[in-house]
């Protein structure tokens, strides 16, 4: 996935600079020099988990008696979600630009359960999912290097943090993940230059710095035979490969 993401992301800079020959006319050639200006963007995400598995763990039944489970859990796939937004961007020089981008993310993670001390006649440890529905309002604040412009293409590098508000989870859930939660992006992307507007497509790898598990949710589980499965993880970290079309 990371050597996919890394040939688009050159693939994007090769392209912007393939018509680098010869100058041609430019279309909004003032767009630039704003001061502030603002837009909306449209993409769709990849989103996957890292879980950071706790291992043999002692559960206390409703009847009192304890037992010792091994549950792990996995998000075994990269699954898809969208996203929509605005944007408003502050130009700093020629070269940089501040960007702010309320967004909203929506998406779905599927998480796999393996329970070691229930299994199957051949051996195979009995799986159990859950399907953690994902509702995010974030607010992603972006630092733009841009190369110069030539004709009606310009590369730029991003990077930026990007606050996030957990919209989702239920009591019910296995997991759950907190309602607050930091990210660190970075990625690359060209602006083109059409005779209306300007489209953006960028291409960003986000990850989620800290815990992001909500450790607390334990508590609210009435069915104590869940609690292998709630407590099956001690951490996890989010993270997302981002492509996003801009329109300013």
């Amino acid at each position: 996935m990371k050597r996919y993401v890394i040939t688009v992301i050159t693939l994007i800079w090769v392209f912007c600079s393939s018509n680098a020959q010869e100058r041609t006319v430019e279309n909004r050639p003032y767009t630039d020099l704003r001061p502030f200006h603002f837009g909306v963007l449209v993409g769709t995400h990849l989103q996957d988990m890292e879980l950071l598995n706790a291992g043999p763990q002692v559960i206390t039944n409703d009847d009192g008696t304890t037992a010792n489970t091994v549950v792990t859990v996995d998000q075994n796939r990269w699954d898809i979600g969208f996203h929509v937004g605005v944007l408003g961007e502050l130009r700093l020089n020629t070269y940089f630009q501040l960007r702010v981008a309320p967004a909203m993310y929506f998406g779905t993670r599927h998480l796999t359960f393996h329970d070691f001390t229930d299994l199957h006649s051949d051996g195979t440890p009995k799986e159990t999912t859950q399907e953690l529905k994902s509702a995010y309002i974030s607010t992603a604040v972006d630092m733009i290097f841009a190369a110069p412009r030539f004709n009606n293409h310009r590369p730029y590098l991003v990077a930026g943090i990007n606050p996030m508000i957990n919209l989702s989870g239920k009591s019910s859930d296995y997991i759950k993940l907190k309602r607050t939660g930091l990210s660190l992006e970075i990625g690359a992307g060209c602006d083109f230059y059409l005779p209306f507007f300007k489209l953006r497509p960028e291409l960003k790898f986000v990850y989620g710095l800290g815990n992001n598990l909500d450790t607390e949710h334990y508590k609210q589980v009435r069915d104590k035979n869940l609690l292998r499965y709630t407590n099956a993880a001690k951490e996890a970290h989010s993270k997302m490969f981002v492509l996003t079309f801009y329109f300013e």
